[in-house]
């Protein structure tokens, strides 16, 4: 049972992934993404006259379901089926974090980076609160995120999530390797 406790590797969780594709086709959904259900929630609790929701969110209320689902298994993940011990790292990473004053291995992420006390600080607050607004801002502009584009786009063989699935993997390289660290610096 200690399998629950450790993070899946890549041959299973993937193919699980992909799984869930040809699963929509056969109940007749073609599209994919969390991003929709913002839009699906904003449709349902905000009955104004704007274009963009005036929609039947009813069909699509399945999107929901499979939201708070997401939510709810991070919690559990989160507080009953995380590793209290500190997170295992190869040893040039966690020097290279080391450099930057990132030192808080314990939990899923650096609280070094990411808590309410980071949040006061420019570093923390450019993290937390600017790369929020810009994943928000990509998610919109692209028409989706990139589950929606990178498994349901790429899937139905669409042109656009094909770009949207490059440009997002140009964006990750370069913030990793490039903005990143000049972040970390600060």
């Amino acid at each position: 049972m200690n399998w629950i406790f450790e993070p899946w590797p890549w041959y299973v969780a993937g193919p699980l992934i992909g799984l869930l594709v040809p699963l929509l086709l056969l109940i007749g959904n073609k599209t994919f993404g969390i991003s929709s259900s913002l839009r699906h929630i904003c449709a349902a609790c905000i009955p104004a006259n704007i274009p963009l929701f005036k929609y039947d969110w009813k069909k699509e209320v399945w999107n929901l379901f499979f939201v708070a689902g997401i939510a709810t298994g991070g919690c559990v993940a989160a507080y009953l089926l995380t590793n209290q011990g500190p997170v295992d790292m190869h040893p040039k990473l966690a020097e290279e974090l080391a450099s930057y004053n990132v030192n808080g291995r314990a939990g899923l992420v650096p609280s070094d980076l990411f808590s309410f006390n980071s949040l006061l600080s420019l570093r923390g607050f450019l993290l937390i609160v600017g790369g929020g607004f810009f994943v928000g801002f990509g998610t919109r502009y692209a028409g989706g995120c990139t589950s929606g584009h990178s498994i349901s786009g790429l899937s139905n063989l669409q042109w656009p999530s094909l770009i949207a699935t490059i440009c997002f993997m140009l964006g990750g390289l370069i913030m990793a390797n490039y903005i990143l660290p000049l972040l970390l610096a600060l």
